[in-house]
């Protein structure tokens, strides 16, 4: 197991965690508003020192990669950039409606055939979402949707779907399958990060930091159709 500095900043939710041996020895989060610029780099310091004073080795640093806000993305990337340049670790990048999806499946009870369709809010009735199993692997990747009642009818009619994400709240009126299921209360943070990073260490995939760029909704926009689904 390794020690590894989270940032999460996707969305309003500013966090940061450290873990070590796949348990979190610190967090800190503030659910106030996009208040990332003055936070990120005051939790930062305060995560590092907790690493420096207990002699803990630094093993990777992940950041939330998006779909998500911007000017969030760009400040946690940008961070995570320099920790890794400053102390000589690797990045990794993870999406953020994977972490998003964690604390459902490590929380809630779900039912074998259950999919997971984590939802970011962008505008009017349009969510950028994907779909997920149980085993997070990727039923239906990242897409720009334009919610109506017919959305997700395929994956419906076939199993539960459990809608969680600062998105899936305007769904409710439209999404009406007996099949939908909604989960309050659900935002991507960084003391959630640890699953899907240790994975990604046990499998050596790390990202370029040189080279490195977020998920930004601006670019999915101009990337990938919305569709109507």
């Amino acid at each position: 197991m390794s020690c590894i500095l989270h940032i999460e900043t996707s969305t309003t939710v500013c966090s940061v965690a450290v873990s070590e041996a796949g348990q979190s020895v610190f967090v800190r989060e503030d659910f106030q508003g996009l208040s990332h610029a003055t936070l990120l780099g005051k939790f930062v310091d305060e995560a590092l020192s907790l690493i420096d004073s207990h002699a803990i080795p630094l093993d990777a640093v992940a950041v939330s990669c998006g779909p998500g806000s911007y000017t969030g993305l760009r400040i946690g990337v940008s961070m995570a950039k320099g920790i890794c340049y400053g102390r000589e670790v690797p990045l990794i990048g993870l999406p953020t409606l994977e972490v998003l999806s964690v604390p459902v499946l490590l929380y809630h009870e779900l039912p074998d055939d259950a999919l997971l369709c984590p939802m970011i809010d962008a505008r009017r009735m349009e969510v950028y979402a994907a779909m997920y199993d149980r085993a997070l692997n990727v039923v239906r990747g990242t897409s720009a949707d334009i919610i109506d009642e017919h959305s997700y009818q395929d994956e419906l009619n076939r199993h539960p779907v459990y809608f969680f994400g600062d998105g899936a709240a305007k769904c409710r009126g439209k999404i009406t399958h007996p099949n939908a299921r909604f989960i309050d209360g659900i935002h991507p943070l960084a003391k959630m990060m640890c699953p899907p990073a240790e994975k990604a260490i046990a499998n050596g995939k790390f990202e370029d930091a040189a080279y490195f760029e977020p998920f930004y909704l601006k670019e999915f926009i101009t990337t990938i159709p919305k569709r109507r689904i």
